[in-house]
């Protein structure tokens, strides 16, 4: 299906982002990439690489020109990755709803479900993606891109 599609089955929205909207994303997201870095619990370091993720997804769907519908939100803005960056990112879309399904459980229902291993793994995944999203974000949408002057889009 195609984001369009998405929309006419109700599951997104329009939405007219702006520069500063993304500007700030990005802030949330270098935030949370810094603070994953630090001496906390595998879970904490899962949760907040997972934010960071679910960040650069929205900066995406954003700059497209939607948003997520409520229900089900965090999971169409993960499975929207492969419909904007490429088929070849569909198998991390994958592997970002059984990181949803994690964080889930280690936010809600059980603390120490997350391996070091895993939290290192969502880490690296987001500070990936984080470079990938800035350059389609600059290919584009350049008038979107926080890091051009306005006089040069």
């Amino acid at each position: 299906m195609s984001l369009s599609e998405w929309h006419s089955a109700g599951w997104l929205r329009p939405h007219q982002t702006t520069r500063q909207q993304l500007a700030d994303l990005f802030g949330i997201v270098d935030r949370d990439l810094e603070d994953a870095d630090r001496g906390l619990s595998a879970d904490w370091k899962f949760g907040i690489s997972y934010n960071a993720v679910l960040k650069l997804c929205t900066v995406l769907l954003y700059a497209e020109g939607y948003r997520p519908e409520k229900t089900l939100a965090h999971y169409r803005t993960l499975q929207a990755l492969p419909l904007i960056l490429g088929k070849e990112w569909q198998h991390d879309a994958d592997y970002l709803d059984a990181c949803r399904t994690k964080r889930n459980v280690a936010e809600y229902d059980s603390a120490g479900r997350v391996s070091t291993t895993e939290a290192k793994e969502l880490l690296a995944f987001a500070k990936k993606l984080r470079p990938a999203v800035v350059a389609w974000l600059e290919r584009q949408h350049p008038t979107l891109s926080p890091w051009k002057p306005p006089a040069q889009v």
